[in-house]
């Protein structure tokens, strides 16, 4: 009980600047320092940017101009391959990313690449895709030779 009460000198009087020397923060500066634009009345803060009425480093480098394809470089890569590119692969072998690029049949040149499997030439052995897209013709061929897509 006793020790939540607030001591009667715990809140501090708030200073009132430029009232004179017996105010605690008075007289000739009252804390501004000497001349300049800080010592004003009404300064604020120049805006971000602004460098003292000198012309600033954003007006002063040329522009840039052309034309930036932000869209290509955010995009992923998408390399396509046909079932008759699969041929070259052993029967009833699980097909994943990994394999595809260790045979030398995708080549991504980023990370962010995917690999789709479309319909294009024949197949004839007995695959087991995992972690790619097909497409739906592909799918039924695949699954039409007793093979799998995951």
């Amino acid at each position: 009980m006793l020790n939540n009460l607030n001591s009667p000198k715990a809140k501090n009087k708030t200073v009132r600047r430029g009232r004179g020397y017996g105010s605690g923060r008075g007289g000739h500066t009252t804390g501004r320092g000497q001349k300049g634009q800080k010592s004003r009345s009404g300064y604020s803060r120049p805006r971000p940017g602004f460098e003292g009425g000198a012309m600033p480093l954003s007006r002063r480098i040329p522009k840039l101009r052309g034309f930036s394809r932000e869209a290509k470089k955010l995009k992923k890569e998408v390399i396509v391959l046909n079932l008759n590119d699969l041929e070259v692969l052993a029967n009833k072998a699980k097909v994943d990313m990994k394999i595809l690029i260790e045979k030398n049949l995708a080549k991504p040149k980023s990370g962010k690449a995917e690999i789709k499997i479309l319909s294009d030439g024949k197949l004839t052995k007995e695959l087991h895709l995992e972690g790619l897209k097909v497409s739906k013709k592909a799918k039924q061929i695949i699954e039409k030779l007793k093979g799998s897509v995951k």
